[in-house]
């Protein structure tokens, strides 16, 4: 490289006569030159690379959602309907035959369906073939027609529970809730 008569290019070079703003001496520049070199070479020599230095393996975890299906799940079929209400028959299990024939003919949410009272299926003994209802989330009026084995199913769940006409049809087995809760109904549907 060329180099000029006040200063070097190259620190190598460091005979050439260098001169700064200031007039200091050329040793001074030229030991701090030396000083940096050394501090430099060394840093080169005690670097690694990434890879060297985290040299541990990384424990890969699977999404949370692997292997699962997300989303909006397939409607049951008349096959599989009829396969469960004959699996909560043969159990004897009164509350959960009514809730799953009320919720197959009503189609309506958990919210919704937990908070049927009595009065609105029922008057005096007797069930009602057409049912009204408003659903909380859209504020409109629902009506559906319950099946005769969903009447039959009910009649034989309110006569097993006594439940009042002011009452819900679930009852809570909690004495602070009136009514059986979404989750609970979800724990029922899921097994």
């Amino acid at each position: 490289m060329k180099s000029c008569p006040k200063r070097t290019r190259r620190f190598n070079d460091l005979e050439c006569p260098l001169s700064t703003h200031s007039g200091q001496s050329v040793s001074i520049f030229a030991s701090s030159m030396l000083a940096l070199r050394r501090v430099w070479s060394a840093r080169e020599e005690t670097t690694m690379s990434v890879t060297e230095c985290c040299n541990f393996q990384v424990k890969s975890r699977d999404p949370w959602n692997k292997g699962r299906i997300i989303g909006q799940k397939r409607p049951l079929k008349p096959k599989d309907v009829w396969a469960i209400r004959v699996r909560l028959e043969l159990r004897g299990d009164k509350r959960g035959l009514a809730l799953f024939n009320l919720a197959i003919d009503s189609k309506l949410r958990a919210c919704d369906l937990v908070k049927l009272k009595v009065a609105e299926i029922q008057t005096s003994g007797r069930l009602h073939d057409r049912v009204a209802n408003t659903q909380k989330k859209t504020r409109r009026p629902v009506q559906f027609e319950l099946t005769e084995p969903t009447r039959k199913a009910i009649r034989d769940y309110l006569d097993s529970c006594q439940a009042d006409s002011g009452d819900h049809i679930f009852l809570s087995r909690l004495r602070a809730q009136p009514h059986i809760s979404t989750r609970q109904y979800a724990r029922l549907v899921h097994s």
